[in-house]
Parts: structure tokens; sequence; C-alpha cells
């Protein structure tokens, strides 16, 4: 049986024949046109079939597996050629994807919808514009790569919900009746339970970008991790710096700003404030998986902790054996004598970060400054959100750490 994949770029295929030949017309517009018909009820039954196995395994369409490899093959190189017009590109499965990425995100791209299964690849990375990425002598495996900060809230654990459309609303427990011992024949204290939500709206983070025409034209397979690798990074480092401390509005509301987390102002010793830390989590039942979130700062006052001796106390005995990363992605003070730095502790994976959209990519193939070079100008666009289940899950230290 041949494969949709296969199908829909057959008739993809049939489809540029029938434009590039609308004018003329002719035998090779009729036999264009005829596969064409002949594919779209073959593909259609492809899809019912793929359908009936799919319920037949109990598996929803969006996660079904077949689908998803298919999602991880798109070709972010061919699709951005493609929709910038460029000669002789063969992008019949990724513009067919486009309406499986639509119904996925609940609206039409405004330009070509990019999967993020189509970013899982890992890859080295490099800065600019992609001009200097095509060498005389053509050394993809030597690319340099920009230095910057790496995502660590999904690294952390915090719970990713994928595939929103609407405006998401997740009920949670707020308070409970309490049970009370009475003697015989009293009655017992009555109680209602409360409940709340926790919001999410779809906020967009974007940037405008300028490629050169020949990076896109590549078809080296490093080309195509490297823009793979931009795309996901940059989205996700956003992302992350938001849900770490995003103002709300027009960003999403991060962790360090949202009302009703713990506090705790650093105390005489950093090994003092760490273990308050703990304790304000223990009291709040804070489940027991959880991390502590800080600033290479904080790391470089742990390391030169010393105990009565004179030796150092190590990063583990600061932070009593729990669980430690460090990342610029956490604010500090501006000013390096106020010594402020952020540090927070709690179960990361009471943080939600909700996707809405796929990333949309427009292409400008005429931004005027773009095309005097003959590069691409593009716009890409992601849509999510972060909030904390329980706030009070998280426990922040405030003031100026001391070692």
């Amino acid at each position: 049986m041949t494969k949709l994949s296969e199908l829909l770029e057959r008739r993809a295929a049939a489809l540029d024949t029938m434009k590039a030949n609308e004018e003329a017309g002719g035998t090779a517009f009729d036999t264009a046109k005829a596969e064409f018909d002949t594919l779209t009820i073959q593909i259609e039954r492809a899809r019912v079939v793929d359908n009936a196995e799919r319920q037949e395994r109990g598996r929803p369409l969006s996660g079904d597996g077949h689908l998803e490899t298919e999602l991880r093959q798109f070709s972010i190189r061919r699709a951005i050629a493609g929709a910038a017009g460029m000669e002789g590109v063969d992008w019949g499965r990724e513009r067919e994807m486009q309406a499986e990425l639509a119904k996925r995100a609940g609206r039409s791209p405004q330009g070509i919808f990019i999967p993020t299964e189509a970013l899982e690849t890992r890859a080295i990375v490099s800065s600019g514009n992609g001009a200097d990425l095509v060498p005389t002598d053509h050394r993809p495996e030597l690319y340099i790569s920009a230095l910057a900060a790496q995502s660590i809230t999904r690294a952390m654990g915090a719970t990713v919900l994928t595939g929103l459309t609407g405006n998401v609303d997740i009920p949670k427990e707020g308070t409970s009746p309490t049970p009370g011992w009475k003697a015989e024949n009293t009655d017992f204290d009555s109680g209602d339970a409360t409940f709340a939500n926790v919001a999410l709206t779809p906020k967009h983070c974007g940037t405008i970008t300028e490629w050169s025409r020949n990076m896109v034209q590549q078809s080296s397979p490093e080309i195509e991790g490297l823009l793979r690798t931009m795309l996901a990074r940059n989205i996700a480092l956003a992302v992350d710096k938001a849900a770490i401390n995003g103002a709300g509005t027009a960003e999403p509301l991060g962790i360090l700003n949202t009302s009703g987390i713990q506090t705790q102002a650093y105390a005489t010793s950093l090994l003092d404030t760490t273990a308050e830390m703990i304790a304000k989590a223990d009291i709040a039942n804070v489940a027991a998986k959880r991390s502590f979130l800080t600033t290479p700062g904080v790391r470089k006052l742990a390391l030169k902790t010393l105990d009565l001796q004179g030796r150092p106390l190590g990063v583990e005995t600061i932070f009593h054996k729990e669980a430690v990363s460090f990342s610029n992605q956490v604010p500090t003070n501006l000013n390096p004598s106020a010594n402020k730095h952020g540090l927070i502790y709690g179960d990361w994976a009471e943080l939600l970060i909700g996707i809405w959209s796929e990333i949309d990519i427009l292409i400008n193939p005429y931004e005027s400054a773009a095309y005097k070079r003959g590069n691409i100008s593009m716009r890409a666009i992601a849509t999510v959100d972060t909030a904390c289940r329980h706030p009070e899950a998280f426990v922040s230290a405030t003031g100026v750490a001391v070692a």
C-alpha cells in the first residue's frame, strides 16, 4: 500500500505541473489534472484507512505515532525556501502538512506553521543572518555556536500542555471542610469546599530576522539542524525567562511575580537561607520532588563558603543535598555591589507551560533591505503562557545574598 505521505508529495508535484502549464494548457496540463484528481481520491481513501486504524488501536489523531514521525521529518529549510518562492524546491510534504497543523492550532497560519516535533533534533548553532555559513571551503562540522543560556524550566520538570486552542481554565481545590471530633448527640461543624481556577491565556513571542538565500538553499543536513536549533533555542529561552520572571500582561506571569508565592529573606548565611526555604516548603506540604534554581553568582558564593576550619563546605552541603541548577535566565540585580540574586525553591511540576500554536513563520522575500541583498526576511511567532498551579509550592529568597 502506498504511504499517505508519498501520495501527498505526488499530488503536490502534479499541482506544480498544472500551475506551470496553466496558461499554455494542452496535454501537459490535462495529464497533470487527471493525475491530481486521481491522487485526491486515493488520498481520501488512505486517510479513511489511517483513521480507522487509529480508532482500532484506541489512539487519538493528534497522538498518532505515524503522524508524529511524519512531522519530525518536516524540513524547515524546504518550507522556508518554498514559501519564499525559490525555484526547484520540492516542499510538497511540508505544504500538505499545513492543513493538519492548522487543525491542531485551531486557526490558519499567517505564513507557514513549523511543527514543534520538527524542533526536537539537537544541532550546533551559529549567530548572524546566515551569510557566513556558506564559505568557499564548506566545513559544516566546524560551525561555531553562539554563547547562549540554556533552557532550564522544562528540564526541572515544568508541566507542559500542548495543542491548546481557546483560553484555558484549570479548576483547583481551594479549601475543604475540616472534620472535627464531637461528643454523642453534638452537632458537627459545617463547612463548604471552595474552588478556584488557574488561567492560561495566549501570549505571543516573536522576532523578525533575515537569513541569506544561500543558507536556505543549502541541502546540507547541518543547515537543516541549524535552522531547527536556532528557532527552538531562541523561542525556548524567551519562554524560559518569562516563566521565571515575566511581568504579565503582554508576556506570561513568571514565578517571581506571582501573587502568593512564599518568600524568605536572605539570612546571615546562604546555608541558613536554604534551610529556611526548605522548612517553609515542608510546612506548606509541597511535594517531596523539589529543587533549587538560582544564578551563577549564588554558585560562586556557595563555592567560597568555608567551615570553621577554613575548608569549603561545598555546594551539596550549602543546598542540603537538594537538587540545584544554576542559570543566567534567573534575574540578578544590575548593581553588582547590591549582590541581589534570584533564588527559587519548590516543586517545578507546579509550573504550567501552555502552548497554543506551532511556530508560525511568515516569509517576506520583498522586504526592501533584504531584497537588495537577495536575502529572506522572516517573522517567527509562538503563542504560549505560563502559570503556577499552587503559588505556595515555590519559595523565593529576597534581599541581599550573603555567604
